[in-house]
């Protein structure tokens, strides 16, 4: 699917380079999991089992230049790729009072269950 994004993008590095397009896309999907580490904290996670392997050592510098060189638009297509809804309407454990359930960074905001937001979806309210 990154190939396919790179692609469709015209993203894709026309020379050979220690930062393909391809190892860049990964770099910044990684980065996503490790935020607080920085570009070479991130890289350093990539490659930490690659050892004996000759490996690029690029500094933050590089891995920066290499992010923007690639840009946006291969992860706005790659997450058009993947995004919607995992569940249809018929899908068992997914709905709560006739809403999907979803997950969106981790974030939770807790809401009461009042009468002035039970909407038109007839839920039942709590005390």
């Amino acid at each position: 699917m990154v190939d396919a994004a790179l692609v469709e993008t015209g993203a894709v590095q026309t020379r050979v380079r220690e930062l393909p397009s391809r190892v860049v896309i990964y770099l910044l999907l990684a980065a996503c999991l490790f935020a607080e580490c920085g570009y070479c904290g991130v890289w350093a996670r990539m490659v930490a089992g690659l050892h004996g392997l000759a490996v690029a050592a690029p500094t933050a510098g590089a891995l920066a230049q290499a992010r923007r060189r690639v840009g946006a638009a291969p992860l706005r297509a790659l997450f058009g790729l993947l995004r919607g809804p995992a569940a249809g309407p018929a899908t068992q454990g997914v709905w709560w009072r006739g809403r999907l359930v979803c997950a969106i960074d981790g974030t939770t905001m807790c809401c009461p269950d009042t009468l002035s937001r039970a909407g038109s979806d007839g839920g039942s309210q709590s005390t």
